[in-house]
């Protein structure tokens, strides 16, 4: 059936009152707009679904997000385990977040599963750590995270608090494609579920569980912090305003500012409008604000609270991005340092990251007998890698990977921003209290282990259009087989496709060219774009960072034959 075919379909199944019928017909005769919402259905990828919201197999709806709950109903209950263990279910700020909460719990009832139901939005990385806390089979978020505002997601968690995947997330698919989207579910209201006990609220009980784990995760006391450290934080309108601005108030930070107009919950992220505290422009008000109170950091954390970036002043005045890897790997040499002095540094500490992240994180971590292993991209695969760890006889110290994402502690088996940010207040207090700034404390970094630079580069084209292109560059890259990007020479090709290692199969290509000197690129899995990553290092900044550019540049190159 091809996408008019499907479109047609929708039109005769729907009710005539459906504002999704509506919706479809105000796009009639739009050839383009209807093969995009309809030339595949929605991808049940990266831990679960995400994708702009409207009518169509392509989009996050009603239909789409009632036929994967019934799929993982189906599965739950296929699997052994007791359907009152529960799901645990929480949502961002965003349009249908809660709306699509309360499907996914009155699907669950239906089928006879407990559900765990927070009343309101709450952080990713509560959601997990409630997941074994409470001892839950699985947990359900409704959030895009970083996404535009038009876009919503359906992430599924399994009972260790990680993404799922797998054989998990295999299962989950296959049960999910056995139904039709206008399949009748079952389903109980919300009302008569909390009566028969398959609804059970929670709340403020976890949220001070969370937060007291927070505060368990800090590395130094008190007398060795300058809590007059000047912080500003924004949430970028989500998730993370009560328990951060919550948790540095209780560790007596006194000069914390929040920005107050991405304070409260908009699900339209007026002032920042791509809501990725990846990308410099999300600081803009926290700067204005930082600039006024004279701010010594800037923390920001994106809708759903799981990723969080930094910016600090320079010594010119104005204020500097730390990427993912530049904050990663001060976090694990403040942890590593931190733990090694208290004598609480495991003898066989485990370091997960991704197969795209840098290389400093690593180098430090080794120069605290730290083992470092490695995974595919996405919290699901580092997270999901604790249990090997553990088998292996290694206690699991910090997880992370380049796109500011980090998992300081085992109790939350996800990116956490709440704690990162608990972190990043700690640790630059602990600098001032020595006299130094970030900035000093990262240049104090490079002369040990080398100064590193990187760069990501993502390439993004919507649409059937878009994906045919990005799947042509992968394969200019791959079966083209270069023998050199600009002056550097390919000293190795390491094709993921069908897997390398441990590491299990992926469609990833990395070129290392020597002497620390390598790029990586992905297609992503929950957004239409292709990810180039660069990385060298140098005894200097300088000559690290051209050879990042005469990288970028050759790359390019390629990719313009191929476009």
């Amino acid at each position: 059936m091809n996408a008019q075919e499907r479109y047609d379909l929708w039109l005769t199944k729907l009710s005539l009152s459906d504002p999704l019928r509506q919706e479809l017909l105000n796009v009639s005769g739009d050839e383009k707009e209807i093969n995009d919402r309809f030339y595949q259905e929605i991808v049940f990828g990266t831990a679960g679904l995400r994708g702009i919201c409207g009518a169509g197999t392509n989009r996050m709806n009603v239909l789409t997000v009632g036929r994967a709950t019934q799929g993982i109903a189906n599965y739950i209950k296929k699997s052994g385990e007791d359907p009152m263990k529960g799901v645990a279910i929480a949502y961002d700020c965003r349009y249908h977040s809660r709306e699509f909460s309360e499907l996914v719990a009155s699907i669950m009832a239906g089928n006879g599963i407990r559900t765990y139901l927070f009343p309101s939005m709450r952080p990713t990385p509560e959601l997990s750590f409630a997941i074994r806390k409470l001892g839950c089979i699985s947990g359900v978020n409704m959030t895009a995270s970083h996404n535009p505002k038009e876009y919503n997601g359906y992430k599924v968690y399994w009972s260790d608090g990680a993404q799922i995947s797998g054989e998990i997330s295999e299962g989950m698919l296959a049960e999910i494609q056995k139904l039709d989207f206008f399949d009748t579910f079952a389903q109980m209201p919300l009302d008569t579920a909390r009566e028969k006990g398959l609804v059970v609220m929670i709340g403020e009980e976890m949220d001070r569980s969370y937060l007291e784990y927070i505060k368990s995760m800090r590395q130094h006391p008190d007398e060795e912090l300058d809590h007059s450290v000047c912080i500003v934080y924004t949430p970028l309108n989500g998730a993370g305003s009560i328990p951060v601005r919550t948790v540095l108030t209780e560790m007596g930070y006194t000069n914390f500012h929040i920005v107050p107009e991405q304070e409260m919950p908009d699900p339209e992220f007026t002032t920042v409008g791509y809501p990725n505290p990846e990308d410099p422009r999300g600081f803009h008000l926290a700067e204005k604000l930082g600039r006024e109170v004279g701010a010594e950091v800037l923390i920001a954390t994106d809708p759903d609270s799981d990723r969080m970036a930094i910016e600090v002043p320079g010594g010119d005045g104005e204020y500097h991005f730390l990427n993912g890897n530049q904050t990663g790997a001060m976090l694990i040499a403040y942890m590593a340092q931190g733990m090694k002095e208290a004598g609480t540094l495991p003898e066989k500490a485990a370091l997960i990251k991704s197969i795209v992240t840098g290389d400093m994180g690593a180098a430090i971590a080794k120069s605290y007998g730290i083992e470092v292993f490695q995974t595919l991209t996405g919290f699901k695969n580092i997270c999901g890698k604790i249990h090997d760890v553990y088998d292996k006889g290694y206690s699991y110290f910090f997880g992370y990977e380049e796109s500011i994402g980090c998992a300081p502690g085992e109790a939350v088996r996800d990116k956490d921003g709440v704690c990162c940010a608990m972190l990043v207040a700690e640790m630059t207090a602990w600098y001032k209290k020595k006299g130094m700034t970030l900035l000093d404390g990262l240049e104090e970094l490079y002369r040990k282990y080398g100064f590193y630079s990187e760069d990501q580069v993502s390439l993004v084209r919507e649409g059937a259009e878009g994906a045919a292109l990005i799947e042509r560059i992968m394969d200019a890259f791959r079966e083209g087989k270069p023998q050199a990007f600009g002056p550097f020479k390919v000293r190795k090709t390491t094709d993921y496709i069908h897997g390398y290692e441990d590491i299990p199969a992926s469609n990833v290509l990395r070129f290392d060219l020597g002497d620390g000197t390598w790029f990586a690129m992905r297609p992503s899995g929950t957004e239409p774009k292709i990810k180039f990553y660069y990385y060298a290092v140098a005894d200097n900044k300088a000559d690290s960072a051209k050879r990042v550019e005469e990288m970028k540049q050759a790359v390019d190159e390629l990719i313009r034959k191929v476009s």
